[in-house]
């Protein structure tokens, strides 16, 4: 099936937008094309982030004609589809009608285009505090705390605000799988989002329940609504009444008539089983071959087994850290390990930082010479990056310092302004900065730039030394996602974690690549079952198990090489960057520590506001 007349469209919905590429057999995208997905916000309410599943959807369509179009390439000729998409909360009802996310008597659990809660969305945080204060099972295999950002808080969060009947009539899917089911019109879920996001225990795991649902954990929460119907609203349990498909594996009948209509393509394409981004981006990046610029390329061929070395960092709004490992690997904080995510028998880890290109952004953009700097960038015919890094390198010959890490020396910047997802779990942490001065100038915005940076890679550091100390053996870092952009980033993270960054071939095209390269794998396995569809787990875990070494091949066939960058330090930055590391992780402990005193000195009461849950009033209120 490699023919220049076979192409595989990945489907990539991301923050904001959703994209499509068509890629040939050999990794090359053909085409592309982003369509802007619609956020609402809530003016009274900054925790809010909601989208629509129709407005998603109309975008994926809108991007896979347009790939097809400006390519020329016949419908005929899309041999796969792959989806990933952000981990968010998708309602509808039981015929997959959306089912508004929004609060309000008048608006929650009724008809309403509003039925995605998105990943960044905080709502759930007193429902996230209450499930962790339980200790369940659950919480062993997402590094010992539940995020307010994963599923089952909002849909606890969902229990608690609907009414009884609404809630009822409501089936829930992490976006990836919502798109697989819109496609193909088949319910069978994908072990990458229930056990990443929904709690959902691999049922080869020894302590694991027949289901993969833990029973007594949703009861105890106050969802034993769903323990009742057999899971149904999550899928069903695998073997009684649902499917659970690795990475890849195809759904169903692949595309339905309407589906197909809609994207412009052939009714029955096959559709690989979706992950979330971040695996999408590890899927297309962490395979690649790599050399330093104007290097000849290593010759021997990449095994799977070297993929637990390779640490994948998808770095866009947010960062997201994934790793594999042959056997599970538990680091408090980091979420996982959970098995089968994308290979089958393989572990795997995420962490992740929860503000991080945003970061960059809100520390620019809110600094009182942003709009010099703008006027700057307009007359140079620069973007803001690149004059930000001539200023800094004005700078460090100004002062006569070796590097522009030095500028910052007594500039301490500790960056969690939307709490810390990893290694620390602590949805509460804030930013902290010292060293200010009376500054306000374009130098100033320029210190406060390579700061933020600092920060960002002393935070890969703390997560990066959490994953080894536990256990896992990574010594190089594949990046993926906007951020690749940032040289100056890139060489940073380099030099703070002192292992290699691979930056890839095209910084976009990784995450869209990556879903290419399942639908590509879910093509072939349906050629191979010759009409046969994965309606039983049994089925399904034997057809996975038989093939993971053909995704692998295809990952590293399909994943152009990538740009190596060395550690580069010199000793003085090398003692520099390890001095900051230090504080930066006393800014822990002193944000902590005086956290604590202020919930001491305010009492109990306010700090019940401020996110410490009654636990008792919860409970009696989800199972209301």
């Amino acid at each position: 099936m490699t023919s220049p007349d076979h192409y595989y469209i990945g489907v990539d919905v991301g923050t904001g937008s959703a994209r499509a590429a068509l890629v040939s057999p050999f990794g090359e995208v053909v085409a592309e094309s982003t369509h802007d997905t619609r956020t609402w916000r809530d003016p009274q309410d900054a925790n809010i982030f909601e989208q629509s599943t129709a407005d998603v959807w109309g975008c994926i369509a809108a991007a896979c004609k347009a790939v097809l179009a400006q390519s020329g390439v016949p419908k005929e000729h899309v041999k796969g589809l792959g989806f990933d998409a952000t981990c968010s909360l998708a309602v509808t009802d039981k015929s997959g009608e959306p089912v508004s996310a929004t609060k309000g008597k008048d608006t929650l659990g009724g008809k309403g285009e509003r039925n995605i809660i998105l990943w960044a969305d905080h709502r759930a945080e007193k429902e996230a505090n209450f499930i962790n204060s339980t200790g369940a099972k659950p919480l062993k295999y997402v590094g010992g705390t539940m995020s307010l950002e994963m599923e089952i808080p909002k849909i606890l969060w969902l229990k608690k605000h609907m009414k009884p009947e609404d809630f009822k009539r409501c089936q829930f899917f992490d976006l990836p799988d919502f798109l697989s089911y819109r496609a193909t019109g088949n319910l069978a879920r994908s072990n990458n989002s229930l056990g990443s996001k929904c709690s959902y225990i691999t049922t080869s795991v020894p302590e694991a329940d027949p289901t993969g649902w833990d029973p007594a954990f949703l009861s105890r929460i106050g969802l034993d609504d769903l323990v009742k119907e057999d899971f149904a609203s999550l899928g069903g349990a695998p073997g009684k009444n649902g499917v659970v498909l690795t990475a890849g594996l195809p759904v169903g009948k692949g595309l339905t008539k309407q589906a197909a209509e809609e994207l412009g393509l052939v009714e029955g394409t096959p559709v690989g089983s979706a992950v979330i981004d971040a695996y999408a981006g590890w899927v297309g990046t962490v395979a690649a071959r790599s050399a330093p610029k104007g290097e000849p390329l290593r010759t021997h061929q990449v095994d799977l087994e070297e993929s637990g070395h390779r640490l994948c960092a998808v770095a866009g709004t947010s960062t997201c850290h994934i790793v594999q490992s042959p056997e599970g690997v538990f680091v408090p904080g980091v979420w996982g390990p959970y098995k089968n995510a994308v290979f089958p028998g393989w572990w795997m880890n995420e962490g992740g930082q929860s503000s991080t290109g945003q970061l960059i952004d809100f520390m620019i953009k809110t600094h009182a010479a942003y709009p010099e700097l703008e006027r700057r960038a307009k007359e140079k015919g620069a973007n803001i990056f690149t004059v930000l890094g001539e200023i800094l390198e004005e700078l460090r010959q100004e002062e006569g310092v070796d590097s522009v890490n030095q500028l910052v020396k007594h500039l301490h910047f500790y960056p969690d302004l939307h709490g810390n997802r990893s290694p620390l779990a602590d949805s509460r942490m804030r930013g902290m900065i010292t060293g200010l001065g009376l500054d306000a100038t374009l130098s100033d915005l320029a210190r406060k730039f390579q700061v933020t940076l600092e920060a960002i890679a002393l935070q890969t550091r703390h997560i990066l030394d959490q994953m080894n100390e536990k256990g896992h053996k990574v010594d190089s870092i594949y990046m993926s996602g906007g951020q690749v952009k940032n040289r100056a980033l890139m060489q940073l993270l380099a030099d703070t974690c002192n292992v290699p960054v691979i930056l890839p071939y095209s910084p976009s095209a990784s995450v869209v690549a990556g879903s290419a390269i399942l639908g590509r794998y879910a093509a072939e396995l349906t050629h191979k079952l010759a009409g046969k569809t994965l309606d039983d787990q049994a089925t399904a875990e034997k057809i996975g198990e038989e093939n993971k070494r053909r995704l692998w091949d295809l990952m590293v066939e399909m994943t152009k090489p990538g740009e190596l960058i060395k550690p580069a330090r010199s000793e003085a930055d090398g003692k520099l960057l390890h001095a900051k590391y230090k504080i930066y992780l006393e800014s822990i402990d002193i944000q902590r520590r005086w956290r604590s005193q202020i919930d001491e000195a305010v009492g109990e009461r306010l700090a019940k506001k401020e996110g410490e849950v009654d636990h008792a009033s919860v409970a009696a209120q989800a199972a209301h």
